[in-house]
């Protein structure tokens, strides 16, 4: 029996918000469509912006037990499909044994993804240039956002996904992220490369991501040893890393459901 609900895992510097054209789009297809915030991430990209407190207390281990949660309820197991920070979390549930079938697009690493590209260190450094903001949650101006998330967007796009979806990041995880390799022992990202019960995952990279670039999503794709599992890489030129939301992001959409249906 196919899937019947498709849950969207936003990732950080936004909220559920920028899967709104996605959503309108499976549930045109005739999908249920669920996309859950993070805790305390219920409540619109202005409140959050004036008061980021929710931001700051939210750990790795909550999110991922509030998704689990939402799961469990359904019928039957869904295709999970996780954007950035939400790409890693995908990797978490399919390695607990949810999903039919997991989707990472633009994905964060999970634990071991060694490769750090200069790319990403100039994306996350108004987070990482200080040890302080491990305790906060940091932004970023319109520049970085720029950079970072909308570099082949156009000037007047990039200024409305800003406007409309930016929201800050909690500074510990991201820390967390960054020395998750130097950490003795299990990290909260950590998952089972050589799970052979995983359901299938495909990543799903911008050409142009300068956050997550393709070669991220890559290395991370190659850790995943199991014989008789299914992880797949495509590579959509001409994208950045907010792909949800870029002009063009109906293809991106339909090769993640097709490529979900046909393998779960």
């Amino acid at each position: 029996m196919q899937p019947d609900t498709i849950v969207l895992v936003h990732g950080f510097w936004v909220t559920p918000r920028a899967w709104e054209q996605w959503i309108i789009h499976y549930q045109d297809k005739g999908f249920r469509v669920i996309a859950p915030p993070y805790p305390g991430f219920d409540v619109e990209v202005e409140a959050l912006n004036a008061d980021p407190a929710p931001i700051e207390a939210v750990t790795v281990p909550a999110i991922i037990s509030s998704l689990e949660k939402v799961i469990t309820e359904l019928d039957r197991p869904p295709v999970i499909m996780g954007h950035s920070a939400g790409g890693a979390f995908t990797q978490i549930l399919l390695d607990r044994g949810f999903g039919a079938a997991g989707v990472a697009i633009n994905s964060a690493p999970t634990e071991g993804v060694a490769v750090v590209p200069l790319s990403q260190v100039r994306s996350t450094f108004p987070v990482l240039r200080n040890p302080a903001n491990r305790h906060r949650a940091v932004g970023f101006d319109y520049d970085h956002w720029r950079y970072a998330f909308t570099n082949t967007f156009s000037e007047d796009q990039a200024h409305a996904t800003y406007e409309r979806y930016h929201v800050p990041a909690p500074g510990s995880i991201v820390w967390g992220s960054a020395l998750a390799n130097l950490h003795p022992g299990h990290t909260d990202t950590y998952v089972d490369y050589r799970n052979a019960d995983r359901a299938p995952l495909l990543f799903c990279s911008g050409e142009h991501d300068h956050l997550m670039p393709p070669k991220v999503q890559q290395s991370n794709a190659r850790h995943y040893k199991a014989e008789g599992t299914l992880t797949e890489v495509v590579v959509f030129p001409r994208r950045s890393h907010l792909m949800p939301a870029q002009d063009g992001w109906e293809e991106v959409a339909d090769y993640a459901l097709e490529w979900a249906l046909a393998h779960a």
